[in-house]
């Protein structure tokens, strides 16, 4: 099925449930590396996904109230989100699509209040998921 093609600029939109952690979460922006344009902007390509950073989100979880910080990053693309038909520079372009898979790597743990020292969170990272929103309303590939 057609979708929405991603270009460079587009949103990435991460939902703040991680597991038991909870992320302030913040958008990230797409960088296209595809020869290709739209309205001047460079088409997001297979493996564009992989260089979506977002720093400096904190987070906390049920036991562990005192903030700790980490990145959020797409894990994996849902397989609605890669044409499997539309190209560009021999790579599949990226698609709207539904639900990626996304990771919290922490940084710096959030802490469990605790007397004389706070106890750390042990987790070094936590699956999620989150979406792609698009400015490009016109152009589809499949």
């Amino acid at each position: 099925m057609a979708d929405f093609i991603l270009i460079e600029g587009d949103s990435v939109m991460f939902i703040p449930t991680f597991g038991p952690a909870i992320v302030m979460v913040q958008p990230g922006k797409m960088k296209g590396s595809g020869p290709t344009t739209i309205n001047g902007k460079k088409i997001c390509v297979e493996g564009d996904e992989a260089k979506v950073a977002v720093a400096g989100c904190t987070y906390m979880t049920p036991q562990h109230l005192i903030p700790g910080t980490g990145t959020l990053k797409i894990a994996a693309l849902a397989p609605n989100q890669k044409a499997k038909k539309t190209k560009t520079g021999g790579k599949a372009v990226l698609l709207k699509g539904g639900t990626f898979t996304a990771t919290f790597e922490v940084q710096n743990p959030a802490k469990q209040p605790a007397t004389p020292t706070p106890i750390p969170d042990a987790t070094p990272q936590y699956s999620g998921n989150g979406n792609f929103m698009t400015k490009n309303t016109k152009f589809q590939g499949s």
